[in-house]
C-alpha cells in the first residue's frame, strides 16, 4: 500500500508562518486532523473491480485510493473476506447481484478501523461486516480497504479472530439466523429431528455443526455421498441423498422433521414442508435449486406448521448481534476449523464456478 509524498516545511518556515499568521498551528488539534485525513484519502490499496460492457461484466484487479470509494463514516483496512453462494452468482454473471457500475464485489469483509466518525467506534476495533447491500450497490470486500456506515458493522467477538469470523461470513451467520429462528418456533432438541439441506455447504455445514451441539438429531441432506463421513463429523445422525427430496412434492407426506433449515427452495423446500410434523417450523434462507414452490396450503392448515423466511442481508443491528454472540457461544471452534480452507483473495474469480456447481464444501477464507 503506498502513500503520496507530503510536503515538507523547515522548522524556519513553520516559525515564520506562526509569527506572520501565514501558516497553520501544527499543534491544533484541527490541523492534526486536516494532515490525517489527507494522508488517508491519498492511501493507494488492491480491488478486485467489476465493470460492464455490452459483452457483459468484466472483473480486474485495480489500484484504487480511500477518495474513489463510496460515502460511509468508517474507513476499514480490510483483512480477510471469503466466498458465498452470492459472491459466485455476482462472479460468474448468473444472477443479477451486481446492480451498480463499476463495483467492488464481496458481500462480507472483516478488518480493523482506521478512522471513524461514528461514535461507536474507533481506530483499532476489529469489526465484521455482512449483507446491506455491500457488493451488490455498495462497494464490497474483495479489496484492501472499504469505507461504510457505522450502522452496518458489527463489533468482532473477543472469541474469534477476524479470520474465523470469515470463515462463518454470511453463510454461517446466516445458518444461527435460522437456528434462532427454529428456537422461536418453539423447535427444541425434544420436539424431534432436523433437516438441514444441502448440508456440506456454507450455511449447511455450520447449521449441521451448531445444531449438534446444540443437541439436535439433525439429518443432514446432501448431493454428494462422499462427504457422508464429513457430515458425521460435525455431528450429522442421518444423511439422506438430495434425490429424496428434489422431485415434485406431494401436499403431504411423513411426518419425519420438527424443523427444516432450507438452503435450495424450489421442490426441495416443497418435499421439506410436506414432510414437516405438527407444529413444526420450516426456515428457508436459499435458492439453490430456484425460487419457485410448488406446494399447497395442506401443511399449514393442517398441521398447523410454520414457514419461517430468513433475511441475513437487511437484519436489524441487534439481531446481527445476538447471532454473533450465539456463534461465539454455540459454534465449536475446532469443528470450524475443520470445515474451514484458507486460500488468497485472488483465487476468487477461480472459486466462483465451482461454489456455484457445488464443489466448495464447508467455508472458504480469503486473506487480504
Amino acid at each position: 500500500m503506498a502513500t503520496a509524498a507530503l510536503t515538507v516545511t523547515t522548522p524556519r518556515d513553520l516559525l515564520r508562518g506562526r509569527l506572520d499568521g501565514t501558516a497553520p498551528d501544527l499543534y491544533s488539534m484541527e490541523f492534526i486532523r486536516a494532515k490525517r485525513q489527507e494522508t488517508v484519502s491519498m492511501t493507494k490499496f488492491k480491488a478486485l473491480l467489476a465493470t460492464k460492457s455490452d459483452a457483459g461484466p468484466n472483473f480486474a484487479w485495480t489500484d484504487l485510493a480511500t477518495d474513489d470509494l463510496m460515502d460511509g463514516d468508517v474507513l476499514v483496512r480490510v483483512s480477510h473476506t471469503t466466498i458465498n453462494y452470492k459472491d459466485g452468482l455476482a462472479l460468474t454473471g448468473k444472477g443479477p447481484i451486481i446492480r451498480k457500475w463499476p463495483l467492488i464485489p464481496g458481500i462480507d469483509f472483516a478488518g480493523e478501523v482506521v478512522t471513524s466518525s461514528d461514535p461507536s467506534f474507533k481506530p483499532g476495533d476489529g469489526v465484521i461486516l455482512n449483507g446491506w447491500g455491500v457488493g451488490e450497490t455498495h462497494h464490497g470486500g474483495y479489496a484492501e480497504m472499504a469505507r461504510v456506515k457505522g450502522d452496518w458493522l458489527v463489533k468482532r467477538p473477543e472469541a474469534f479472530t477476524a479470520a474465523q469470523t470469515m470463515a462463518i461470513g454470511t453463510a454461517g451467520y446466516t445458518a444461527m439466523l435460522c437456528v434462532l429462528g427454529l428456537e422461536a418456533h418453539a423447535v427444541s432438541p425434544a420436539s424431534g429431528p432436523v433437516l438441514v439441506t444441502g448440508a456440506a455447504g456454507g450455511v449447511g455445514s455450520v447449521a449441521v455443526s451448531v445444531l449438534a451441539r446444540l443437541g439436535y438429531h439433525v439429518i443432514a441432506s446432501t448431493g454428494r455421498p462422499e462427504e457422508k463421513q464429513f457430515l458425521e463429523t460435525l455431528g450429522a445422525k442421518e444423511i439422506i441423498a438430495r434425490d429424496e427430496l428434489s422431485g415434485p412434492a406431494r401436499p403431504l407426506g411423513k411426518e419425519r422433521w420438527a424443523g427444516v433449515v432450507d438452503v435450495a427452495g424450489s421442490h426441495t423446500l416443497a418435499n421439506a414442508i410436506a414432510m414437516t410434523q405438527y407444529g413444526g417450523c420450516v426456515t428457508a434462507c436459499g435458492l439453490a435449486q430456484g425460487m419457485d414452490l410448488a406446494t399447497s396450503v395442506a401443511p399449514f392448515i393442517l398441521r398447523g406448521i410454520t414457514l419461517a423466511g430468513i433475511d441475513s442481508v437487511m437484519a436489524p443491528k441487534a439481531k446481527r448481534q445476538m447471532a454473533w454472540e450465539r456463534l461465539a457461544r454455540d459454534l465449536d471452534p475446532e469443528l470450524l476449523a475443520s470445515l474451514t480452507v484458507t486460500r488468497p483473495l485472488a483465487d476468487v474469480i477461480e472459486l466462483a464456478p465451482q461454489i456455484i456447481a457445488g464443489k466448495v464444501r464447508g467455508r472458504v477464507v480469503l486473506e487480504v
